[in-house]
C-alpha cells in the first residue's frame, strides 16, 4: 500500500512522507473516496496521525505524529507558525518581478465548490510570499518559490491566480489542462518535539 510514497524520515515520535500528485491527504466524504496517504499510512503504522494537508493534486512532503501526543505536540507548531514550508510552482505567463507577497483575503466560493476566491469583506487573513527562481522564455512560464504563511484552503493556487499567472495544470483556476498541477511541497522545517532540534527536509520538484 506504501509502494509509491516515498518515506524520508521516521522515528518513534513523526512520520516525514511524499504524497504523491493526485492522491488526497484524508478520506473524502464519499465511499469512492476512502484511498489516502493517511489510511495507506496507517495500514503500516498504526499510530500514524495528521498533522496538516496537501490539496489532492499537490505533490511532495508532508509531516505525520506517531500517537496523540505528538499530534498535539506538531499540530501546535503549525497553529503557531512555527513549521517553515516552501513550494515549488510553474506558473503560466511571464511573472514580472523578482519577489514579492499576495495579502488577499480568502473565502470558500460555495457556489462552486471546491474552489475558492478572494474576498475584501468577508475573506480570512492571507499572505503569500514569492520569488522567482527562473523564467523559460520560449515557453512562457515562470518558476517561483512560494512561502505560505498563513494556511488557507488553495491559498498558493488562488493567490498565484490573482496575480494573473495560474499554476501550470491548475484548471480549476483558469489554467490550461496539463498532466499535472505544477505545485510541489520542496521543503519543510520545524522543531523535533522529543528532542528540541531544528530539522528539515527537502524534496526536489519532479516537474
Amino acid at each position: 500500500m506504501t509502494d509509491k510514497i516515498a518515506l524520508h524520515y521516521i522515528d518513534e515520535a513523526l512520520l516525514v512522507v511524499e504524497k504523491p500528485t493526485g492522491l488526497l491527504s484524508v478520506p473524502g466524504r464519499l465511499p469512492e473516496l476512502q484511498d489516502c496517504l493517511i489510511s495507506r499510512l496507517q495500514a503500516v503504522y498504526p499510530d500514524a496521525l495528521t498533522v496538516h494537508r496537501l490539496d489532492q493534486v499537490t505533490s511532495g512532503l508532508m509531516l505525520y505524529a506517531r500517537g496523540k501526543q505528538m499530534q498535539i505536540a506538531l499540530s501546535g507548531q503549525f497553529e503557531k507558525r512555527l513549521v517553515s514550508k516552501r513550494y515549488e510552482a510553474v506558473l503560466e505567463g511571464l511573472l514580472e518581478g523578482e519577489s514579492g507577497e499576495v495579502t488577499l483575503p480568502l473565502i470558500g466560493d460555495w457556489p462552486n465548490r471546491p474552489k475558492q476566491k478572494v474576498d475584501v469583506e468577508l475573506g480570512k487573513p492571507a499572505l503569500t510570499r514569492w520569488r522567482v527562481l527562473a523564467r523559460d522564455f520560449p515557453a512562457q512560464r515562470t518558476r517561483v518559490e512560494l512561502e505560505p504563511v498563513t494556511g488557507r484552503t488553495h491559498q498558493l493556487r488562488v493567490h498565484m491566480a490573482s496575480l494573473g499567472h495560474p499554476i501550470v495544470g491548475d484548471a480549476l483556476y483558469d489554467a490550461a489542462p496539463a498532466q499535472r498541477v505544477h505545485l510541489h511541497a520542496c521543503r519543510l522545517a520545524f522543531t523535533h518535539p522529543v528532542t528540541g532540534e531544528a530539522v528539515g527536509f527537502v524534496s526536489e520538484s519532479p516537474f
